[in-house]
């Protein structure tokens, strides 16, 4: 028999490296056609105020709202808004599963998931940038650390990473510049009033999936143990700590809304009435006071019908008044989240005078 002598291996000169591709090689219309059935199965009111858009913002919301669906459902474990589930240990290798995917996607690499697939799309169509996708994702990895807010600022640099940075990335999808920064942090107060209304909202949920996010600073001054928030006792310091949330929200509001008066007609036109139906939810919250959390709050079908009829007529007076500033804006929550762990204090010991040094020396 013939002895056949082995060949050294080398490079494949036909063996090529997976093309980049936006939305991981996969049609633009299926990711379209996958992210609208996700946004009209997990929200009903962006869904509505969605339809308002011009077409191609209409469909690149779409995306944006599949990628932040699949990574909250990844990292609660749970699907479109269902039964909690965060018995899991590996909650943070959850999130950081999320990471990985994202940064795939925004390199133009497959993921093997429509969600992900579909924010490497929108990402190369809109200039979001990979520092604007894990702001998102630094919000599901607080949560996947059992943090909870100790102070204001903590509760606000929570709510700037899971909806202020989003409402970032929403403001590139309606074609913000990058260089207009005013813009941009009016789309940032945007998300963190609707993030301060659902919290206000959600307490009894979160409290019965083990979250709160109320600072314990708050319930010390209301004489509030940790973990006893839902007590029938405490329910009238709770309509008061629900109510400064809800005054929170109604500050960025009025923020947000002089920013939407810099968008296109029907991009002001959408953005402000899902204002309206988000800042319908927390008045509902106050109007109900300790009945606010005996059921889940949500906005009727006519009722939204209405909300959308006064966006327009507000969207065509174009007229807003700025109001009072709010204590928490974007710059002052980036740096927080940037300065994430301990700062060095200042050091006691006074800097030696210089003539004095070169004396001794």
């Amino acid at each position: 028999m013939k002895r056949v002598k082995p060949r050294p291996l080398v490079a494949s000169q036909l063996v090529k490296n997976t093309p980049r591709q936006a939305g991981g090689g996969r049609s633009r219309k299926a990711l379209v056609s996958r992210s609208r059935e996700s946004i009209a199965r997990g929200s009903k009111s962006f869904m509505a105020a969605s339809l308002l858009f011009d077409k191609p913002t209409r469909e690149r919301a779409h995306l944006l709202y599949a990628w932040c669906r699949r990574c909250d459902d990844i990292a609660d474990g749970q699907d479109h808004g269902g039964t909690l589930n965060l018995s899991n240990a590996n909650s943070k290798d959850r999130v950081e599963a999320v990471r990985i995917l994202t940064h795939r996607a925004l390199d133009g690499q497959p993921t093997a998931d429509i969600a992900f697939d579909a924010l490497g799309l929108v990402a190369a169509e809109t200039g979001i940038t990979r520092d604007m996708a894990d702001d998102v994702i630094d919000g599901f990895e607080l949560d996947a650390r059992g943090w909870r807010p100790r102070t204001e600022g903590d509760l606000m640099r929570y709510c700037y990473h899971v909806a202020g940075a989003v409402g970032v990335m929403m403001a590139k999808v309606m074609g913000v510049p990058g260089d207009a920064q005013d813009t941009l942090d009016r789309a940032c107060d945007l998300g963190l009033a609707f993030q301060l209304n659902n919290i206000a909202r959600d307490i009894s949920e979160d409290d019965a999936a083990g979250r709160c996010y109320l600072p314990t600073e708050w319930l010390a001054e209301y004489d509030i143990p940790p973990g006893e928030v839902m007590r029938p006792q405490y329910r009238p310091q709770l309509v008061k700590l629900a109510q400064r949330l809800v005054s929170m929200a109604e500050l960025h509001d009025a923020r947000a809304r002089i920013g939407a008066g810099r968008l296109n007609f029907r991009q002001r036109w959408a953005v402000l009435s899902a204002a309206n139906i988000y800042g319908a939810i927390g008045e509902e919250v106050v109007q109900q006071a300790e009945l606010a959390w005996d059921h889940r709050i949500h906005t009727g079908f006519f009722d939204k019908i209405g909300h959308v009829f006064s966006a327009l007529k507000e969207t065509i007076s174009g007229s807003w008044e700025p109001g009072k500033d709010p204590k928490w804006d974007r710059g002052k929550l980036m740096v927080m989240a940037r300065m994430d762990g301990p700062v060095a204090g200042v050091p006691n010991t006074p800097i030696r005078d210089e003539s004095v040094r070169r004396k001794e020396d």
